[in-house]
């Protein structure tokens, strides 16, 4: 998928032409719609072109630069983990020193947040929903409406009987709906029909 300048503005967009960072968009999108198991999460993803930026910034400036560097010193800019307040001065005057504007650079990393909406609002980019999700969420949907269902069952029930418009006794309410395959006239409750995947009468 390529850049569209008629896309929604987006930072992300914005860093990847102002680095001349080709690819990355398509790179991006790709290791976050992997499969599950491969996916990049978007703290990643963002972590990583931030390492991009910054190998950049200091090839720009005629600096050699590993990426391991590069992945160092976006940690020390950023402050993450355990570096030191003089550990990111230090670091700050170095590359200034090397004709880098550190805070310009700094104000270029994204996160997690702008990457997401970069891949989603200006790449159109969607995870694929895997079928055991989709089914799992369909059966606590159906599990919350019976339970629903219940309550409000119970509080009717409950204000029959304070009108005396039924007999006062103990009622216990059950809430089943039931699926009959017409081709084999099995029954099944509902959220055993769709944690099976159906009838099987075929097999």
């Amino acid at each position: 998928m390529s850049e569209d300048d008629s896309r929604p503005d987006s930072k992300v967009a914005r860093v990847i032409d102002a680095y001349e960072l080709d690819g990355w968009g398509e790179t991006l999108e790709r290791r976050w719609t992997s499969e599950v198991g491969e996916r990049t999460s978007l703290r990643d993803l963002a972590d990583t072109l931030n390492e991009e930026i910054m190998a950049a910034a200091l090839r720009d400036a005629d600096v050699s630069v590993t990426a391991p560097d590069a992945a160092s010193t976006y940690r020390t800019l950023s402050g993450e983990g355990d570096v030191s307040r003089a550990d990111r001065h230090r670091k700050e005057r170095e590359l200034e020193q090397a004709g880098i504007d550190v805070e310009s650079v700094r104000s270029d990393f994204v996160t997690h947040q702008a990457v997401h909406t970069y891949l989603t609002s200006y790449r159109d980019a969607e995870l694929e929903e895997r079928s055991e999700d989709r089914t799992q969420r369909a059966v606590e949907n159906l599990q919350r409406l019976q339970g629903r269902t219940g309550v409000v069952t119970e509080s009717t029930i409950e204000r029959m009987i304070a009108t005396e418009e039924i007999t006062d006794h103990e009622y216990e309410v059950f809430v089943d709906i039931q699926v009959v395959c017409e081709d084999c006239e099995r029954k099944y409750s509902v959220n055993e029909l769709l944690r099976a995947g159906g009838c099987d009468c075929d097999n």
